[in-house]
């Protein structure tokens, strides 16, 4: 099948950020000949449009970067290029919608334009973002978009999504607690950052924990470190986490609730705290509305509960109503790994369910 050799020939030639001309070349020659006009909205990204003369049109997203993985997977298909490795499938996301684009090739009368879309940086900086400031979904009057991803765990070949809240809004939190060292046999001459450590990580913890169990949210560390020998006080502290949850409400209690105990933590132990926030991306939160028009149009299963993992389709369900869905591999390894490999002939499900979405009239 050729959705099967363009996922194969992607997966040989992983790229990073927006940083992608092998991948783009590939893109650009599977669409050339086709019915569309092929162009490049900004720096590594490609788009194709499909004009059927229509007033409006629903746009289909793939995400096009890899991540810098040595591959481990041992397929006669793996990375030619060292250290870097389509672990998240991204090659099959692009395959997926590839074929969508030869499928529409051949149609007549869709009841929308239809939008394809090949996007950069979703593992680093957010790539849809910087894509929704282009202002193409304007320009092109773009009412809905929809994206998927491959996703271990669920039965192969099946369609997950859920309305409402699908996958997490995310960000690390880094803490840093400065004391000051002395000798243990003089420790009140010290200011210990590590015993301020443990009592913000416990603090926080118990904040966390006194949420609803009803709200999904998650606050973790997986990182502490403090101290330099067993004989000092330790100078400083770093505990480094991260905070996600799916309502803004939630997210921005819990993040003002570190900022105060950290406030809370100087003035008891007479240490300095300083919380650092990256951006992150804000929640898949898949439109209620269009969420109820597609099921009535088009079959797939629903997820009972949403996924604590993070994605940036999220900024393009900021800009206009959007749809994200999970495809099934079955039991394969977890995505980000330097194993991860799945039945690509699978793939053509995802194909199969982007096709219905385009003919559908929402």
């Amino acid at each position: 099948m050729q959705i099967v050799l363009d996922r194969r020939a992607l997966h040989a030639v992983p790229e990073l950020h927006n940083v992608l001309p092998e991948t783009m070349g590939y893109l650009e020659g599977a669409l050339a000949g086709l019915n569309c006009r092929v162009f490049s909205p900004m720096e590594g990204a490609l788009a194709a449009w499909f004009d059927f003369g229509r007033e409006d049109a629903i746009a289909f997203r793939a995400d096009a970067d890899a991540l810098p993985i040595e591959e481990a997977s041992g397929a006669a298909y793996a990375s030619t290029h060292p250290g870097r490795m389509h672990a998240c499938g991204h090659d099959g996301h692009m395959a997926i919608v590839l074929e969508l684009a030869r499928r529409l090739n051949g149609k007549k009368n869709l009841a929308h334009n239809v939008l394809l879309l090949f996007q950069p940086a979703e593992e680093t900086t957010g790539g849809a973002k910087d894509l929704c400031e282009t202002g193409i979904f304007e320009k092109y009057k773009v009412r809905a978009i929809f994206g998927l991803h491959l996703w271990p765990g669920l039965p192969a070949g099946e369609v997950f999504s859920r309305k409402n809240e699908l996958m997490a809004r995310s960000c690390e939190v880094n803490v840093d607690i400065f004391g000051r060292s002395a000798h243990i046999a003089k420790a009140s001459q010290g200011i210990d950052a590590l015993a301020a450590g443990v009592d913000f990580y416990r603090r926080a913890a118990e904040m966390e924990a006194a949420l609803p169990e009803n709200v999904f949210r998650l606050l973790k560390f997986g990182k502490f470190e403090s101290g330099t020998v067993r004989n000092a006080l330790s100078a400083h502290t770093r505990l480094e986490g991260s905070l996600r949850a799916f309502q803004d409400e939630t997210f921005e209690s819990l993040a003002r609730g570190l900022r105060d105990i950290g406030r809370e933590i100087g003035e008891s132990h007479g240490v300095r705290v300083e919380i650092g926030e990256s951006l992150g991306y804000p929640a898949v939160m898949n439109h209620p509305d269009l969420y109820d028009r597609v099921r009535e149009k088009v079959s797939f299963s629903e997820l009972a509960e949403p996924s604590m993992t993070a994605e940036d389709f999220s900024w393009y369900q900021r800009r206009l109503p959007g749809l994200f869905f999970f495809l099934g591999l079955g039991d394969v390894p977890a995505l980000h790994t330097a194993d991860f490999d799945f039945d690509d002939g699978l793939l053509v499900k995802g194909a199969d369910f982007f096709e219905r979405l385009a003919e559908a009239e929402l």
